[in-house]
């Protein structure tokens, strides 16, 4: 049975024309906000008042730096200027346990050969080209054996 999978979810709705609730109530925001400038200012004051006030609103009804509203991004903005910049990362403990572990992994006579060879470096260099595709037992000896340094 065929189900039909709703596409364009991130689209809002339009109300008026090709214009959202959203849109719609920043113009009636922007509107009232012309509306009582327009009554405490004197004519002049306004309309130079009116054009930074116009292009605030329409950019927030409009504007979507990043796919995101600009409402939205101001928010974070204001967000990351007021939370604290400066992060401590400190270790506690975790030095004391990698130190037991240690221990208890590789006892002091038994310590792992941590130098390549030539021929090693080689074969690991074939494996490397060949895309994993060339593989031979001493390749996989390396590994195994790399694996038990790593993992103590």
């Amino acid at each position: 049975m065929l189900f039909n999978v709703p596409q364009y979810i991130d689209v809002e709705d339009k109300v008026a024309g090709p214009f959202t609730a959203k849109q719609l109530l920043w113009m009636f925001g922007c509107g009232a906000t012309l509306l009582v400038l327009w009554n405490i200012l004197e004519k002049g004051a306004f309309f130079i008042a009116a054009v930074p006030v116009i292009a605030i609103f329409m950019a927030l009804a409009f504007y979507r730096p990043h796919n995101q509203p600009l409402i939205r991004f101001i928010f974070f903005g204001i967000l990351f200027l007021f939370s604290p910049k400066v992060y401590f990362w400190k270790r506690t403990g975790v030095e004391k346990i990698r130190q037991e572990n240690t221990k208890q992994a590789i006892s002091p006579k038994e310590e792992p050969e941590k130098v390549f060879r030539p021929e090693e470096i080689e074969a690991l260099a074939r494996l490397l080209d060949s895309e994993g595709r060339e593989r031979n037992e001493k390749i996989m000896e390396i590994i195994k054996r790399n694996n038990k340094v790593a993992n103590f």
